[in-house]
Formats: C-alpha cells, sequence, structure tokens
C-alpha cells in the first residue's frame, strides 16, 4: 500500500524532507550523473507532493509545485518529477503527476509549465501538455518546454 501526501514546506516533517532530498539525489545527481545544486531555495516555496509506502519513510514518488511567478512569471510550475528506480514502471509517474495537475488546476487559474527531460516528450504528452518550444540543455540533459492549459 502507499499513501500520497501534499504539504507545504513548513507542514513537512524532517523526515520526510530528509527523504524527498535523499531521493532527489539519488535520481538527479546520482543515478543522471548530474551535478548542480538541488537545495535552490525554492523547496521552502513549494508544495510538496510526494507518494510513499505506507508505514516507512520511504518516498517512491514526488513532485514540487511552485506559484506563478517563482519560476515563472505568468505560469504556476511543476517541477522535480520523479520515481524512485525501484518502482518505475509501475505507474507511480502517472499517479504523482495527475495528482500535481488536479492540484495546480484546483489552485490557480494560470496554466501549468515543465521544463520536462525530452526523452519523457511522450509521457507529458499523454497528460495533455504541449511543446512550446524546442530541446534545449538544463543542467546538460536535454529538455523542452511545455504548457498544460488550465480550462477554469
Amino acid at each position: 500500500m502507499t499513501e500520497l501526501i501534499e504539504k507545504g514546506y513548513f507542514e513537512l516533517y524532517v523526515d520526510d524532507l530528509y527523504s524527498i532530498l535523499q531521493i532527489r539525489q539519488e535520481v538527479f545527481v546520482v543515478e543522471q550523473d548530474c551535478a548542480y545544486l538541488d537545495a535552490d531555495g525554492l523547496d521552502q516555496k513549494a508544495r510538496h507532493i510526494f507518494i510513499k509506502k505506507d508505514n516507512t519513510k520511504e518516498i517512491l514518488a514526488y513532485a514540487r509545485i511552485l506559484n506563478p511567478g517563482t519560476v515563472y512569471k505568468n505560469h504556476v510550475a511543476i517541477g522535480r518529477v520523479l520515481v524512485s528506480a525501484s518502482y518505475r514502471e509501475k505507474g507511480l509517474g502517472r499517479q504523482i503527476m495527475l495528482s500535481a495537475i488536479e492540484y495546480c488546476q484546483y489552485n490557480y487559474k494560470e496554466d501549468i509549465k515543465i521544463s520536462a527531460q525530452t526523452y519523457l516528450n511522450d509521457f507529458y504528452e499523454s497528460l495533455g501538455f504541449k511543446a512550446i518550444m524546442g530541446d534545449y540543455l538544463e543542467d546538460g540533459i536535454p529538455h523542452r518546454a511545455m504548457i498544460l492549459k488550465n480550462n477554469k
């Protein structure tokens, strides 16, 4: 069994924050061999959505939501989307993104913008995102800016 959690930074338990930072480092820094500053000062302004394995500290999937004006002037942002390596291909990526999208569409009138790793283009398109520009490098990894219209 799993548990879906959505909290602001100051609502997070210390163990949850530690687990979030740990899984983000495992996926983005170690697995993807990408040296970048994950602690970017935006976590304090974010909503954190994550799926935990019941009765454990283990985070299986995660996404971060940032208000309009924080990263993009006129868009809410979803970023740092990940699924733990041992739990991929089980639908958790879709589950975490659908939860993040639902949160954004309920709480904001602005469209959602993401900076998606290019190899995940088909996945994000299946959720309704549309590319708004060609590929670019972000931290040495090909990315694509994509938008999901908010029909509010």
